[in-house]
């Protein structure tokens, strides 16, 4: 029996300024890869922008909630809360949900403690806006919509049904490729439904806006990109560092593994033949066993680093050898933030609206790399060239500040409806 609901508290804020409700898939501190700095950064752009904000998050075995390591300032501003929920695969539950409607990829992500806590909280407060952090989040939906009135903006950090028919299409075993399609198409449907739900969506490309739009999804759509406090990201001379690859990233994301096993397996040995003595550096948390086991020519394994800037300060190349993953790679333009010349495959760089050979440069093949290595080892004004449109890129486009006021602007359109 669910208890009768309470008139919520709502505190009256600065003219102008709204009470925001931010539920987070995962911690936004410490911000360990790319998904927590983007949930970071809009929290960070709302309470700059004085808005009055709370965080509800999940946190998991592999993503944990240590408030005590949290700054009193953050917890005092975010009264942020943390629920546990074992998201590990589940092989019981995961052959159940083929015999359902339901999203495995999605329902492992509803607590019911979770959902109790956000109960409450609605029923305690009023809210101007709840901001959801992901598809991840969507089985929350109903109970919101129970409880709160308020309009219900999605953050759609990636196309989650892209990545796995990517993933799918590039599985050699023909059974493991029709598993994949279908688990694919499974959470197609469930996207696009819960998609349907929500007041308004903030996609973070235009391909992503109008791969919304082509499925089906009826609700507003508003291209609002990933942003960075350009501030904080203070680019070293570039010809001060040290002539390197580098790929920097969570080695536990699966398109991460996936494109560096890739790039290890058909693209550095060619590189390597080219280029005798240039380096590969590896940096990222949880790097598997079966990159750590094995030896590579010029591959240095860095893993976990503490200081994500100064890593990729310290090396000129930054290369994102990506193959199945939607959205947009917040560490690209971490990259261009901090003047460094970024390599990437096509759907790498999808999304941010950089100009190939003047913002970037683009390589699916052996050949195309080795193009571009070669070229930069050529014409060293290359670098800089590079270097300091990437930068200007950046602060053009993804500026935090500037994001923050186009998501405020979308709140206030919904909460107009």
């Amino acid at each position: 029996m669910v208890d009768e609901v309470e008139d919520p508290v709502h505190i009256p804020q600065a003219k102008g300024h709204m009470k925001i409700l931010q539920l987070c898939l995962k911690p936004p501190l410490p911000a360990r890869d790319g998904g927590c700095i983007a949930m970071n950064n809009i929290s960070q752009g709302l309470m700059q922008a004085g808005h009055k904000l709370k965080i509800l998050t999940i946190f998991t075995q592999k993503h944990d909630f240590t408030p005590e390591l949290l700054p009193q300032e953050y917890l005092d501003r975010t009264g942020i809360e943390g629920v546990y929920i074992d998201t590990r695969i589940n092989f019981v539950d995961a052959f159940s949900a083929i015999l359902t409607s339901d999203s495995y990829n999605i329902s492992r992500f509803f607590s019911t403690d979770f959902d109790l806590r956000l109960i409450k909280l609605l029923k305690r407060e009023a809210f101007d806006v709840i901001h959801l952090e992901s598809l991840f989040m969507s089985p929350y939906i109903g109970t919101i919509k129970r409880y709160s009135s308020a309009p219900l903006v999605l953050r759609a950090h990636n196309l989650e049904y892209v990545i796995w028919e990517k993933i799918a299409l590039g599985t050699t075993n023909p059974f493991k490729r029709m598993y994949l399609k279908y688990l694919a198409n499974k959470l197609r449907n469930y996207e696009i439904g819960a998609l349907n739900q929500v007041s308004g969506i903030a996609a973070i490309s235009e391909e992503d806006r109008n791969r919304f739009l082509n499925a089906g999804v009826k609700k507003k759509i508003k291209t609002i990109p990933f942003g960075v406090e350009m501030n904080r990201y203070q680019p070293a001379p570039i010809d001060d560092s040290e002539f390197a690859l580098f790929h920097l990233g969570a080695m536990d994301w699966g398109p991460n593994l996936e494109g560096i096993s890739w790039f290890l397996k058909s693209i550095w040995p060619k590189v390597h033949e080219a280029f005798p003595t240039l380096k590969l550096h590896l940096a990222g948390r949880n790097m598997p066993k079966e990159i750590m086991g094995r030896t590579y020519p010029n591959v240095v394994i860095d893993g976990d680093v503490q200081d994500a800037m100064a890593y990729m300060n310290s090396k000129k190349i930054m290369v994102v050898p990506l193959l199945s993953a939607g959205g947009v790679r917040i560490k690209i333009i971490e990259g261009l933030a901090l003047g460094r010349v970024v390599i990437s495959t096509t759907l790498g760089a999808e999304g941010l609206d950089c100009t190939p050979d003047e913002h970037i440069l683009l390589a699916d093949r052996a050949e195309d790399w080795i193009h571009h290595i070669q070229q930069l080892m050529d014409h060293p004004e290359r670098l800089n060239q590079l270097s300091a449109a990437g930068r200007k890129h950046a602060e053009s486009h993804f500026d935090q500040q500037q994001v923050t006021t186009e998501l405020i602007s979308f709140y206030k359109e919904l909460r107009k409806e």
